[in-house]
């Protein structure tokens, strides 16, 4: 192998990988997915699906390959803002990822070709739409085959839907623990007995649970050609799990954060001076990519995005991150993406070897870090010291805007009430200290009416 970088999110499919080269990202088709990547190609496909938006574009080049023994051809694909994993999406976005899922494999059919696979992970948030960013998950269909993808259809999507619009909406989490999807068996024991009666979610949870369960270990013919599933059973089974999938809803409400904007002790004036602060010290700094930590609904998102920024919009709560995801789609909003992240517990390094699936750490650092009304919960709630919390925005990024929130604002007493105040180091002194052993604070400004500060901050 030439020194290049194999990514390790692609170690599993023998039909090519990505590796990375001076700093652009390759994909190396191997010999053995020729016939179908022409098929690809030849049959319109592709191009259909770029046109559409629904598979990010790539183009040939000639350089040296990764492995030359195995090598066909070589693919610069269109570059992703910001890769996100499905434990990090809102409902709104895994169920737009399954829809755009379905919605490919039925273009696929139509051009001779099927998913070989249904991974949520080969899907992304590209100009605010799911977009299929593995170009080799393609295969030519052979009439009479089932649809291999189905399973994993069903473990990446289907169930985690169903238990989060019908259960919990924070099961979406079990994606974490289960990085090839929550397994069907334990989907259907947590799925409420009225899913029963659901014929969807009957068929392609229940009843696809004790298949599983019956058939394990044992072996299964291959059926010969058109003697497994005819294409229009298979067209059947991929508009019987649309239509399951569009019936399963979640209303973003009832949530502790949901509403927040609603409940802040600032005046409208100090609100807007805050949103300016942001704009202009944002526009000083001309970032390509933004993360706001604590983002809520996305209001000082906005505010930092105009222009060239891409902005990941973390949130803990999940009625938060779903209603800016709804606003994102609403206004075909392009450099917005809202994701959950627990900042007190983050996205971990998972899959094989630790490595599949890159930490929030392994994705830093951001050109520019907001952390707006969020010191306090880090802080107070969750009583990390501050010189720590300043270690943890140095790793994030290069910028930093920050907000300090004194122990007299509402907010804070509020989160006071129910526990002793331990916190003496918590001051405007102990914070400017704390953050200046790794910061240069450039700019210092007085939330407008309020007590809180913003600090314009660069890593030294």
């Amino acid at each position: 192998m030439t020194n290049s970088q194999q990514h390790d999110a692609s170690l599993r499919d023998p039909s090519g990988f990505l590796f990375s080269r001076s700093g652009t990202l390759y994909r190396q088709v191997n010999q053995i997915y020729a016939t179908d990547y022409e098929h690809l190609v030849s049959s319109g496909l592709y191009e259909k699906l770029v046109e559409n938006g629904r598979l990010v574009s790539h183009r040939e080049v000639e350089i040296e390959p990764a492995n030359p023994t195995l090598v066909y051809k070589v693919l610069e694909p269109e570059r992703v803002p910001f890769i996100s994993y499905p434990y990090e999406w809102s409902f709104g976005m895994l169920r737009e990822a399954a829809l755009t899922t379905l919605a490919i494999q039925k273009r696929a059919l139509k051009a001779g070709m099927t998913l070989k696979d249904s991974s949520a992970y080969n899907i992304q948030f590209l100009c605010g739409k799911a977009a299929l960013i593995d170009s080799l998950s393609f295969e030519v269909y052979d009439p009479g085959e089932p649809w291999v993808a189905y399973r994993q259809f069903c473990q990446h999507f289907l169930a985690p839907l169903a238990l989060m619009a019908l259960v919990d909406v924070r099961l979406s989490q079990l994606l974490r623990v289960y990085i090839d999807g929550v397994p069907l068996d334990l989907g259907s024991r947590l799925l409420p007995f009225r899913t029963r009666l659901n014929m969807g979610l009957l068929t392609h949870i229940h009843i696809h649970a004790r298949a599983q369960k019956r058939y394990a270990g044992k072996e299964v013919s291959r059926p010969g050609r058109g003697a497994g599933m005819s294409p229009q059973a298979l067209r059947g089974l991929i508009d019987s799990l649309e239509n399951t999938v569009k019936k399963l809803r979640w209303k973003p409400i009832g949530t502790e954060w949901g509403d927040y904007y609603e409940f802040t002790n600032y005046s409208d004036e100090a609100f807007e001076i805050k949103k300016r602060l942001v704009a202009a010290w944002s526009s000083r700094v001309n970032p390509k990519l933004v993360w706001d930590l604590g983002a809520n609904a996305g209001v000082f998102s906005r505010a930092a995005g105009p222009g060239n920024a891409f902005v990941a919009a973390w949130d803990i709560d999940p009625c938060a991150v779903e209603r800016n995801y709804l606003q994102m789609r609403k206004a075909k909003e392009q450099n917005i993406l809202p994701l959950v992240l627990d900042l007190t517990n983050p996205s971990p390094s998972i899959g094989w070897h630790n490595r599949e699936r890159a930490s929030l750490s392994d994705r830093a650092p951001a050109d520019l870090v907001l952390a707006l009304a969020l010191i306090h919960h880090l802080a107070i709630s969750n009583n990390v010291p501050l010189p720590q919390v300043a270690d943890f925005f140095a790793d994030m990024g290069r910028w930093l805007v920050i907000e300090y929130v004194p122990k007299s604002d509402s907010q804070v007493q509020k989160l006071l009430k129910s526990r002793k105040d331990i916190f003496d180091g918590y001051t405007r002194e102990g914070f400017e200290q704390a953050f200046s052993q790794r910061f240069k604070i450039h700019e210092v400004q007085q939330v407008g009416d309020s007590e809180r500060v913003l600090y314009l901050m660069e890593r030294i």
